[in-house]
């Protein structure tokens, strides 16, 4: 019973919607209940049991009366829990909450709701641990915690309380003064705000609230003006954002018994945890923000213990209370100090980088106490800043990518402000900014790994985005930019993103238009000899984003487009690459809707007429001919009105009118001409049952002395001066559909898969096409290539595009597939004459081979508890085509994986009195690992099928 709940819950848990689409909500929260109830359940059960109350809580209950039902049910289960069960009940009080919580009782003022918390006070006010068992103290502490997260989630629910509070937090003795502490500040806060929002109220509605009434909140007179206006929802930080939208209460400077509060308060601040002080010292900061009677020189004090801190939190509730008041409780000198420090701890090597990082975001936000601007979230820097300060931030290219990015930021918005006094262009700022951009530039030019050249372009556009209008520097750049192009043409994807990026962000600046120009003339003008396959695909993908700019001129394009596919020489139209002659008509798309399309006519018409005419791929010769054909057919106006998207108009899709009777189907036109895509997956790939077969050859049962092992062993190596020998691992898949059904993919056509790896742990993948794919008909295999650099797990991204029945394209997401180590296996590559004999020469020649000197080598040894006759079946089961030795040799069994390119994996399997002894030796030491997860795998599997036997 105890092992079905277990994997009950577990299911639950990781799909809640799949789990409940076998049962109801209803009938499994009914099962819960009624196993709660149940005493000859365990309490270890029981805590599982209420996993999904606390998880799932809303899911469960469905409306409050659920929800209210349910929360009377655990209170009657807590009530009968023995005290001893302390876990038990405190996980008992954590679902109560989740469950009054999120079914709205709590808000609702349920019945139940007031008896949980009057229970929770009950367990809060039990001080019996003091002298007993500590254990119960986690009980108090619990109740505390719910108390908390009732007032959080529904504020004001505890305001009535402020003095029970009061006196709870200061009898405290043990470590629960300290979440007392935070409950009492907590409700303190959200009583002050609620104040805030009743008109008339003042000195005397707060201290009738600090002296408090035992009545719970909701039975308290709804129309008394106390009362009047209730906060149901979770409030945001007061002083996070401008202090003029503070709410404030109005009571004079007569506010002695508030001020007692916060004394007391933070007095004891200083016994608490640097996390609990910062959330306590935030809370009190909102108080005197909305109390104008309580001056902030009441946290004075506490400012002077803060300004020295080392902790994050403490750091960021000083900035907090600096936001708040300003020269009201910061002096010139504490603002310096504060910079200063800043600065320092930005750069401190003891520090991690997230909290270098948060230093470096609070320059940019530094609230100042007499600040310029009125904080309008956007990054400036503080007056205090020079130059000379900030220089010790300067960025160099061994800092990770986000401190480099960060302080490169910060530079730039320094040089920036000292441009307006200076000549920009002849700063030493500005030259160390480009020298350094300059430097990230050779260093992705010289094979940098993807980490640095995402960094290099993110600084670049900083740099333009601060600089743009320092021409010297902006035309440098991309004359640069387009040398790195030509070297790296993979680079394509993100020099058109940088400007992308930059057009969007600086509409005045034509920098965009002049790099994308600079690289359609590079592109056209390099010599075609030189032209790769790979470089053409890119080459390709940049001049369409050319063509989208109406200001340059595409002559040059098209020419380029000419020279490469018309030629009688050339193959690209003979290979009828699917994708290549795609990326040919993308280009071709824009052209025809360019605004010199009048002179690009005649030669935009021979390209696509020789496409249509010459190319490999029927779907590429039908989509050129209908280009051709529009083009010779439509106007101008017609055929931009026939290839147009739609105007986006309020984030509305605005259908266009057609502009003739001609061309009425004219978005059914261009339906056709684009490739959609869809909301979820349709594919599937799924692994097609294959074994190895174990080759059995006649037994050769020679001597091993070391001299046939020696020949032998240089015999196999002899293979490998081949490179392609035994270097790829050939996986089948089955191409399916997913089991939702929808109609109108019942039947495709076209499949081209495409496979993008999630590493570089191997070769890119070849698209692979399948002709049709119908529903009702058994699935096609897919075969996979696959050439490891390393013989690794990995993740292939697989996506597809196909064509369905009534002529439209899609592209869809497939599932990951997911390659596991042992996929990678492969048994021995000896050549087809050898036997028995000659692969245990193998063997043994690398056992000793990897036990002498190898350094990428490493020895190392798997136990389990196997039983002999387990043994035997898990031997035959997963290492039956790897087994070089004789299987009825059940002493010790050898095995050997060969992993491509050229590692080996050698197992000498031994029963031994103890346990089952696993001698592991490769020649590859970092793929030990992986093998002992796989070794775990089975032998805990093997363990699972005995017991279920």
């Amino acid at each position: 019973m105890a092992a079905n709940w277990a994997e009950k819950i577990s299911a639950f848990s990781r799909s809640p919607s799949r789990f409940l689409s076998g049962t109801t909500a209803e009938a499994f929260l009914a099962e819960l209940l009624r196993e709660l109830r149940d005493d000859r359940a365990s309490y270890n059960i029981k805590v599982i049991l209420l996993s999904p109350l606390c998880e799932h809580p809303s899911l469960l209950c469905s409306s409050e009366s659920v929800g209210e039902e349910t929360a009377l049910e655990l209170m009657s289960v807590f009530a009968q829990c023995p005290p001893k069960s302390v876990q038990f009940r405190c996980h008992l009080l954590v679902a109560l909450t989740s469950v009054l919580v999120c079914t709205s009782c709590v808000s609702g003022h349920s019945r139940a709701s007031q008896d949980f918390l009057e229970l929770l006070f009950q367990l809060a006010q039990d001080t019996s641990d003091i002298h007993g068992d500590i254990s119960l103290r986690s009980l108090r502490s619990t109740a505390c915690s719910c108390l908390r997260e009732l007032e959080a989630c529904c504020p004001c629910l505890l305001s009535q309380r402020l003095e029970l509070l009061s006196g709870l937090r200061q009898q405290e003795t043990s470590g629960l003064h300290q979440a007392y502490a935070g409950l009492h500040a907590l409700v303190l806060r959200n009583a002050v705000y609620q104040l805030t929002q009743e008109t008339g109220a003042g000195a005397e509605h707060l201290k009738a609230l600090l002296g408090g009434n035992t009545s719970v909140a909701w039975e308290a007179d709804q129309d008394s003006g106390l009362m009047g206006i209730k906060v149901s929802a979770i409030m945001p930080s007061l002083i996070s954002g401008s202090m003029g939208t503070v709410p404030t209460l109005q009571t004079g400077p007569d506010c002695k018994e508030l001020r007692s509060v916060l004394s007391s308060l933070l007095e004891e601040s200083y016994l608490l945890t640097a996390l609990c002080q910062a959330d306590l010292l935030h809370r009190l900061t909102e108080v005197v923000a909305m109390v104008p009677g309580i001056p902030p020189a009441i946290l004075r004090t506490q400012l002077l213990r803060l300004l020295g801190t080392s902790e994050v939190c403490l750091f960021h509730t000083t900035l907090l209370m600096k936001c708040a008041f300003t020269d009201s409780l910061f002096s010139a000198e504490d603002e310096a100090f504060i910079l200063k420090r800043l600065v320092v701890l930005s750069q401190h090597p003891l520090l991690s980088t997230p909290e270098k990082l948060f230093y470096m975001d609070c320059i940019l936000h530094f609230p100042e106490n007499r600040p310029i601007s009125c904080g309008d979230g956007d990054e400036t820097l503080p007056v205090l800043l020079t130059m000379r300060l900030a220089s010790a931030l300067v960025p160099t290219v061994f800092n990770d990518s986000a401190t480099l990015l960060s302080r490169f930021n910060l530079l730039s918005l320094v040089n920036l402000e000292e441009g307006e006094e200076g000549e920009g262009e002849e700063r030493s700022g500005l030259v160390y900014l480009y020298d350094h951009l300059i430097s990230l530039l050779h260093i992705v030019e010289n094979g940098g790994s993807r980490e640095i050249v995402v960094t290099f372009f993110r600084a670049a556009f900083l740099f333009l985005f601060y600089f743009c209008h320092v021409e010297l520097y902006c035309a440098s750049l991309t004359e640069k930019l387009c040398k790195l192009y030509l070297h790296h043409t993979q680079l394509g994807p993100h020099l058109i993103t940088l400007a992308d990026k930059t057009h969007d962000r600086m509409k005045e600046s034509k920098w965009a238009v002049g790099l994308l120009q600079a690289l359609q003339n590079v592109i056209t003008k390099a010599p075609l000899a030189k032209l790769t396959l790979q470089d053409l695909r890119w080459h390709l993908k940049v001049l369409a984003r050319v063509a989208e700019e109406g200001e340059i001129s595409q002559c040059s394009t098209l020419n380029f487009l000419s020279s490469i596919i018309m030629p009688s020489s050339s193959t690209l139209c003979v290979s009828g690459d699917w994708r290549l002659g795609n990326s040919v008509l993308t280009v071709c798309r824009w052209l025809l809707v360019h605004p010199s399309l009048d002179s690009l006519l005649i030669p935009l018409a021979d390209v696509l007429q020789h496409l249509a005419c010459r190319y490999g791929d029927t779907d590429i010769q039908d989509h050129a001919r209908l280009y051709y054909t529009l083009l010779t057919t439509l106007s101008r106006e017609k055929l931009a009105g026939v290839l147009a998207q739609g105007a986006i108009e309020g984030g509305t899709r605005v259908k266009k009118r057609s502009l003739s009777c001609l061309i009425t189907e004219g978005e059914g036109l261009t339906s056709m001409l684009t490739i959609h895509q869809t909301e979820k997956a349709v594919l599937q790939l799924t692994e097609a049952n294959s074994e190895l077969q174990k080759e059995i050859k006649e037994v050769e049962f020679n001597s091993q002395g070391p001299d046939e092992v020696n020949a032998t062993l240089e015999a196999y190596r002899a293979q490998f001066s081949d490179p392609s020998f035994a270097s790829e691992i050939t996986l089948k898949y089955l191409l399916s559909h997913v089991k939702d059904h929808d109609s109108c993919f019942d039947q495709l056509f076209s499949i081209r898969l495409h496979f993008r790896l999630s590493d570089n742990h191997y070769e890119d993948l070849h698209d692979i096409s399948v002709h049709c794919l119908f529903r009702d008909r058994p699935s096609p295999t897919v075969q996979l290539n696959l050439k490891p650099r390393r013989p690794y797990p990995t993740t292939l991204h697989a996506s597809a595009i196909f064509t369905t029945q009534d002529g439209q394209s899609w592209h869809t997401a497939l599932p990951d597939i997911h390659v596991a180590f042992q996929q990678v296996f492969m048994p021995l590559p000896a050549p087809p004459t050898w036997g028995q004999c000659s692969r245990l020469r193998v063997f043994e020649g690398l056992w000793d081979k990897i036990c002498s000197e190898d350094r990428d080598s490493i020895t190392s040894l798997f136990c389990c508890q196997v039983k002999e006759a387990a043994l035997n079946a898990l031997v035959e089961k997963h290492f039956l085509p790897y087994l070089v030795s004789d299987l009825s040799n059940t002493d010790e069994f050898k095995v050997l994986f060969f992993l491509p390119p050229q590692s080996h994996m050698l197992l000498k399997i031994r029963s031994e009195e103890d346990a089952v002894h696993f001698n592991i030796a490769t020649d590859d030491w970092e793929l030990l690992p992986h093998l002992s997860s796989y070794l775990l795998t089975i032998t805990s599997s093997q363990d699972e099928d005995r017991l279920s036997a």
